[in-house]
């Protein structure tokens, strides 16, 4: 029997938009995925000190953009425990659930350069097979597997044209940007 093959996918999601979409998708085909987890994280250990929109409606969020697609999943492990959001403590609950899945821990192409900062970071190594992410075609040098396709979508930048006043149409799906109207997300300056 072929072992399962699981994507984590983790992060902030604040907010979640197409180009997080785009690459999950990516990852499914190309490194032949039974599915790929979302997991918002309560707090980020690398932005702590930063305003997000409050957990539950990013997990919201998530929740609404994944609801049509089978292989997605939402996991909201790291909201049930305190802050911050460690990946070593994810991914340890999830081998303890799921002994046999080999993980793949999908990660932003920006978080390569600092990656061996992690919290345990040997630990976390030994126990998923790290994908880098890169939407930005900088094509940076490294030794993990990468999915490469040129994205200019960032949620700094939705936010500001939120701030701003500008659309979102399109940057993020519709339901998405339905609850980022209905709360006034992302309104402050």
């Amino acid at each position: 029997m072929k072992a399962k093959r699981t994507g984590i996918f983790g992060g902030t999601f604040d907010p979640i938009h197409c180009g997080h979409l785009i690459l999950a998708r990516d990852a499914i085909e190309q490194l032949e995925l039974d599915h790929v987890l979302f997991i918002p994280a309560a707090a980020s250990p690398h932005k702590l000190g930063q305003t997000h929109a409050d957990p539950h409606r990013r997990t919201e969020m998530v929740r609404a953009a994944i609801k049509d697609e089978p292989r997605f999943c939402l996991d909201t492990m790291e909201l049930d425990r305190p802050p911050p959001s460690f990946a070593i403590d994810t991914v340890e609950a999830l081998h303890k659930r799921e002994p046999a899945t080999r993980f793949f821990y999908l990660i932003g192409e920006d978080n390569v350069a600092r990656l061996d900062t992690w919290h345990r970071f040997q630990d976390l190594s030994s126990l998923v097979q790290f994908v880098v992410l890169d939407r930005s075609g900088s094509k940076t040098e490294h030794s993990y597997p990468t999915i490469r396709r040129q994205i200019d979508i960032s949620a700094s930048d939705i936010r500001n044209r939120v701030a701003r006043g500008q659309s979102i149409r399109y940057l993020v799906p519709a339901a998405v940007h339905q609850i980022i109207r209905e709360h006034q997300l992302y309104r402050e300056t």
